[in-house]
């Protein structure tokens, strides 16, 4: 499956299936093969950051 390209389309794709498909970060983005570096960077350039505690990017 090819992740949403937009990065505010994307933030909202991995925050809904962190929050219902009970996944912590890790898991997400082997699930979807993809690097957490490379979300981190991608959701960092509109101003979100993982936050560990609440298993989100807020």
């Amino acid at each position: 499956m090819d992740l949403p390209k937009d990065p505010f389309t994307l933030l909202s794709f991995i925050n809904t299936k962190l929050r219902d498909g009970d996944y912590d970060l890790e898991e997400f983005c082997y699930e979807y093969d993809i690097s957490i570096s490379e979300v981190e960077e991608k959701l960092q350039a509109i101003g979100y950051k993982y936050d560990k505690k609440l298993n989100k990017f807020a």
